[in-house]
């Protein structure tokens, strides 16, 4: 996945893509090394290249809460770009992974030559806080249930003839808990009632949605 494909950079010139290319970093991180760690100061964007990294914070228990995964042609860390603000979460990799990294001086120094990034930027960043801003809401207005199934959809794609949903990502009860901010018991719960109804089926830790998921539980 190339920096061209990231929707952030959305309208910008072969050229502009070109200067954002050259100015960024591309590095390896093993699975399970975090890249960020909350409260560090911010001072890059990294674009997800390959690989696959979980995007969260931590209470003071020390417990873990999962606010996104992101894969290839996802981005994280934006936010440093415009603001000198410390990171708001934690980023570690879930698989061996590539990131390109750029790193704030360098852009601005880019924005300083070129406007006309900064002007697509602000526009393509407004759309992506305008979704966070409706999946904040969404998550705020569900109960325990109506959020799993959020997740289980969201990550859902085609699979078969029938109209049947798979999700690809290989998911633990405890993963999901941790994404809708419950226990693994009350998950595990909604996915046995889930199953004995028939609406999903599990294949080891892959889940497969056999028909549309009741909207209340």
């Amino acid at each position: 996945m190339s920096i061209e494909n990231v929707d952030l950079f959305d309208g910008l010139a072969p050229d502009e893509l070109q200067l954002l290319r050259d100015t960024s970093i591309l590095r390896e991180f093993a699975k399970n090394t975090v890249l960020i760690h909350e409260g560090d100061v911010a001072d890059s964007l990294y674009v997800v290249e390959t690989g696959r990294v979980k995007v969260y914070c931590s209470d003071k228990s020390g417990k873990d809460f999962v606010l996104n995964i992101l894969e290839s042609g996802d981005y994280f860390g934006e936010l440093a770009l415009l603001d000198d603000d410390r990171r708001s979460a934690s980023v570690r990799a879930m698989d061996a992974t590539k990131v390109r990294i750029i790193y704030k001086e360098d852009f601005k120094a880019i924005l300083d030559m070129h406007p006309n990034i900064t002007r697509i930027l602000n526009k393509n960043l407004t759309r992506r806080i305008r979704k966070l801003t409706n999946d904040v809401k969404s998550l705020a207005l569900q109960d325990v249930y109506g959020r799993v199934v959020k997740v289980l959809t969201s990550l859902a794609e085609p699979h078969g003839d029938e109209g049947q949903m798979k999700i690809q990502e290989k998911l633990t009860q405890q993963e999901i808990a941790d994404r809708v901010g419950s226990s693994r018991e009350m998950v595990a719960r909604i996915l046995k009632d889930l199953t004995i109804g028939d609406y999903i089926e599990v294949e080891g830790r892959h889940i497969i949605i056999k028909k549309k998921l009741p909207e209340s539980y």
